[in-house]
């Protein structure tokens, strides 16, 4: 038989289905991941689409790609998805043109059942239901399917099971459907019942005919065999001796066809019986077991039932005794209540004055509690901030969306601006961006028009009083998970019913009092004599009694009722604070959102100011040029004025005036020329902030300015500084690894380091200092950084050498402080504080030091400690190497980096460095060695150290796990300073 196992993707009606074969799943996977990614970019369909060709389409129901054939076109596109089988109406600009590799066949079949029609109009309500029945018991489940024949439009005749549930006698079974056979348009007269009485249904329909009886109608029945077409069209017909010969062949052969589908049919009754009977043996088998298992669980119920019986009968005969104890007991309790009923009902005859004096006490109680709770404060002030919070929001500006587009375009095409090149690929470039920034423009003008009307400054002080004021009375909110949004709604709620509550108990004790009151009145209108009076007697003596009891009773409710003295239950008390917490939660979602209005109004501010300054020229970088042409005659001057300086001095007729006026001359011109390299830098500064800001082109379009030079060095590089400017002096005591000279730049003392480079060496030298200095200058907001500053950098023309400008700081390396006068302990806090906050920032930046010596560290005015700048021409291995490694007579230098030569140091080794350098400032007269794979033993050597100082060192001398600055920083030896 031709089996195969297929999956439902489409229901057409009671009998027809679409469906894909299960083997084809990996094809079908293959051909989803092909469409989604190729067509989003693929060419939109154009003109008129071909019936035949296979297209793209986006499904409305779940916007992914399948591919599709058109059927129609008219005002859209009625397509069929031709791997499912459902069809729909789409737009134009939902279709996409396929490539070759995807116009393979489709992978979805239609299937009809065999032998069936549907027995009603497609428009009926019958039909729609019959279409349902066989959607809800197939649509995206496997079925097995046996081909019968093949239809001339491709629709495959099969018979479908779903495991052994025959599909088509279900469908005819509720009357879906009607019986055919194949190639007939009459029904079958076989009844239901029969239908139902048969597991073979279409076989045996088929073995009803008795046989051939020509080439009409069968005699005795109403149903025709279907005539076959010839071959092809232009054949004759035969004889009528070749008919009767083919009519008997073909009686032949229907015999034989009934003989095969008799015994098929018998062979398919065996199996399914076999098959039931399996089942029903299952079933049996699986039913006794349970049967098993619940009669031991029964007893084992039944044996625990019986203890607890025992159980409760000895209960029951202890309960039955202790009950006949208890009715004695108040038997004799009674009479003594009758007794003393007597005499209360005595004593209550002489008690009105006693209980009109407990009820004025607790009246006047209860009317000073009234008084210091008039209402529920707190839930007050929590009502008005949910009416301030949520009727006078400010929301988001219309512009504001709008704004952060515009600001992405922009930002995109300042990119494509920075990225470009060529400076023959700007123009185009520049175009796109001015048109983006007129765009942007326009948009942030919107945006300020809009946020300069909304009150943004009155409403975050209202918000921020509100918070306050709630903080105050709920404490703190926490602003994790949320509340849910009837939290508002539930307040409002339990609000109301509790000012009900509080009201209703309120009216009934004024109710109660005032009835009271009325009856006083009476009782002074009935005993004054003096005036006619309509008051009777039974007026002031009826219900008496009750009125005084209704109002003790009211009164004693309201003063024990959690309502007037605000107490709440957890479900209020939960109510009021989720209520709390949202109001909270919007006060910060809009405190934010306000914050973002703000900070966006004074960005585009800013941008607006740049623009109009920008908008008629664009900036160039003429100034300048004026300032280095400036510079260029001042250090022509100064060469000059040097010359002529020698030329005197070295002159036989010496003239000490003359010399004396030239000096002044020179100091005159070089102030002059430092003056305006300082302007230079100023000029430089303002390009690199255009060109890092709204023109990112100055470079590329003015490259003789060599404005890049300037972004790449942070400002450090400075091209105009020549040695022979300056009138210096060696520094002959700090001069022994490197030339040392002292001088004045603009109006502050310096020194120049010179390092004897090369070419190679030279972009070493730029790029170990320019990393260097950005560490510092990215920290520049900090008052205290930590970092010896740099002033500049600048090679000599004359010399192969670099000279690094830094500040002048005389006697203030720790090792000079230090053979001065040394730093007391509170002084040292404060200095390593800051080498701390030095080392934090260089290793934020991952730079490692190597260099950390007394030497290296500087000390301003005794209680600020910097890390200063090492050789820029050793490599961090030869710098941790040095001989000045030292401090005293302790090695500076990690045991890991002694233990393997060539190591490259980590900032761990810096800190290894540091906590020696801490050691030798408490203790300059140590000459021990330092056994850094245990904790310190420094008693041995009769240095006493404090607790925590001891303890911080404890964690830096170590082989492993040494603290980091951050964490050094944040030790208790610093922490207790401060």
């Amino acid at each position: 038989m031709d089996v195969e196992l297929v999956g439902v993707t489409h229901v057409l009606d009671a009998i027809t289905f679409w469906a894909q074969n299960v083997n084809d799943d990996q094809a079908i996977e293959n051909i989803r991941n092909a469409l989604a990614d190729k067509c989003p970019t693929a060419q939109r369909l154009l003109g008129t689409p071909n019936p035949q060709k296979i297209y793209g389409a986006v499904f409305s129901e779940d916007s992914c790609w399948y591919r599709c054939k058109v059927l129609q076109q008219t005002d859209n596109f009625h397509v069929s998805y031709i791997d499912y089988g459902n069809t729909e109406f789409i737009s134009r600009s939902a279709l996409v043109e396929l490539p070759g590799e995807l116009q393979s066949p489709c992978l979805a079949k239609k299937y009809k059942f065999w032998g069936f029609n549907v027995s009603t109009d497609q428009d009926s309500a019958h039909f729609l239901q019959g279409k349902a029945f066989l959607q809800n018991l197939i649509y995206g489940k496997k079925v097995r399917i046996q081909k019968k024949s093949v239809c001339f439009d491709g629709t495959v005749l099969v018979q479908a099971f779903q495991g052994n549930l025959d599909i088509g006698e279900e469908v005819l079974k509720m009357k879906f459907a009607k019986f055919t056979l194949p190639g007939s348009n009459r029904e079958s007269p076989m009844s239901v019942r029969a239908l139902q009485e048969s597991h073979c249904l279409w076989p045996q329909r088929v073995l009803d005919w008795p046989g051939p009886q020509g080439d009409g109608d069968m005699p005795g029945s109403t149903v025709c065999m279907p005539k076959l077409r010839p071959a092809f069209p232009d054949q004759s017909p035969l004889s009528m001796k070749e008919k009767s010969t083919a009519t008997a062949q073909h009686a032949a052969n229907l015999v034989k066809k009934k003989m095969e589908l008799v015994e098929e049919n018998q062979r398919l009754k065996a199996e399914r019986e076999t098959q039931r009977r399996e089942d029903q043996l299952r079933d049996s088998l699986s039913e006794l077991q349970k049967l098993k298992e619940e009669t031991a669980n029964y007893a084992k119920e039944a044996e625990r039932w019986k203890v607890e019986r025992n159980t409760l009968q000895n209960q029951s005969e202890q309960l039955e005794e202790h009950l006949k104890v208890a009715k004695q007991e108040v038997q004799a309790m009674r009479g003594q209540l009758k007794k003393k009923e007597k005499q209360v009902d005595k004593l209550l005859d002489s008690a009105v004055a006693e209980r009109f004096c407990r009820l004025a006490e607790r009246v006047d109680s209860l009317r000073g509690l009234r008084e210091r709770n008039p209402g529920n404060t707190d839930s007050d002030s929590l009502t008005e901030s949910i009416n301030v919070v949520i009727n006078n929001s400010i929301s988001a500006p219309v512009a504001m969306e709008k704004l952060e587009s515009a600001w992405r375009d922009y930002s995109l095409a300042q990119e494509k601006l920075k990225a470009c090149p060529t400076k023959e690929q700007l123009g185009d470039l520049i175009d796109n961006r001015n048109k983006v920034r007129g765009v942007l423009a326009a948009t942030v003008e919107s945006f300020l028009q809009e946020a300069k009307c909304l009150p943004v400054r009155q409403r975050m002080d209202k918000l921020k009083e509100v918070s306050s004021s709630l903080t105050a009375v709920f404490g703190p909110a926490s602003m994790e998970g949320d509340v849910g949004e009837q939290a508002f709604e539930q307040y409002y709620q339990w609000r109301t019913q509790r000012s009900r509550l509080t009201s209703s108990v309120r009216d009934g004790t004024d109710k109660a009092l005032k009835a009271l009151c009325t009856w006083s009145e009476n009782v002074g209108k009935f005993f004054c004599l003096s005036a006619k009076t309509v008051v009777g007697v039974n007026d002031i003596v009826d219900g008496v009694n009750e009125l005084l009891k209704q109002a003790e009773i009211n009164v004693a409710k309201e003063l024990d009722s959690p309502l007037s003295v605000g107490e709440q239950n957890n479900h209020e008390t939960k109510v009021v604070s989720n209520a709390f917490h949202k109001v909270m939660q919007h006060i910060q979602s809009e405190q934010s959102l306000l914050s973002d209005i703000m900070e966006k109004y004074l960005l585009n501010t800013k941008f607006k100011g740049e623009m109009l300054q920008w908008q008629n020229a664009s900036p160039t970088p003429d100034s300048l040029f004026s300032v280095k042409k400036r510079i260029r005659s001042l250090r022509a001057q100064l060469r000059w004025r040097q010359v002529e300086e020698a030329s005197l001095e070295e002159a036989e007729d010496f003239d000490l005036t003359e010399i004396l006026k030239k000096k002044e001359e020179i100091a005159e011109i070089r102030n002059t020329l430092f003056q305006e390299i300082g302007q230079e830098r100023k000029e430089y500064m303002k390009l690199s902030a255009l060109a890092e800001g709204c023109c990112p082109e100055l470079p590329l379009l003015y490259p003789e300015a060599d404005i890049h030079s300037h972004m790449s060095s942070g400002g450090l590089v400075v091209k105009s500084l020549d040695r022979d400017m300056f009138d210096a002096e060696p520094m002959k005591e700090l001069s022994g690894r490197r030339p040392l000279v002292c001088t004045e730049f603009q109006g502050q003392r310096v020194i120049l380091k010179g390092y004897t480079v090369n070419e190679e060496a030279e972009a070493r030298v730029l790029e170990r200092t320019t990393q260097f200095h950005r560490t510092r200058t990215q920290r520049e907001s900090q008052t205290d950084t930590g970092i010896l500053p740099l002033l500049a950098l600048f090679f000599g023309k004359s010399d192969p050498l670099a000279y690094v400008m830094v500040p002048y700081f005389p006697n203030g390396s720790l090792w000079a402080v230090q053979a001065a006068k040394p730093l007391t302990a509170t002084e040292t806090v404060k200095v390593m504080r800051g080498v701390a906050r030095g080392l934090q920032a260089l290793h934020a930046a991952g730079v490692t030091h190597a260099s950390l010596n007394p030497n290296n560290v500087f000390v301003l005015h005794r209680h600020q400690g910097m890390v200063g700048d090492y050789d820029f021409i050793k490599t961090p291995v030869q710098r941790a190497m040095d001989s000045g490694m030292v401090a005293g007579s302790i090695s500076l230098v990690a045991p890991e980096l002694c233990q393997t030569q060539g190591t490259p140091p980590t900032p761990a080794c810096d800190m290894y460095s540091y906590g020696c350098l801490l050691f030798w400032l408490h203790a300059p007269g140590f000459n021990g060695d330092l056994d850094s794979g245990r904790r310190l033993a420094l008693d041995i050597s009769g240095v006493k150290l404090e607790a925590r100082l001891q303890a911080l060192l404890s964690k830096l001398l170590v082989c492993v796990g040494r603290l980091t600055a951050a964490e050094t920083l944040a030790d208790d030896y610093f922490l207790s300073d401060q």
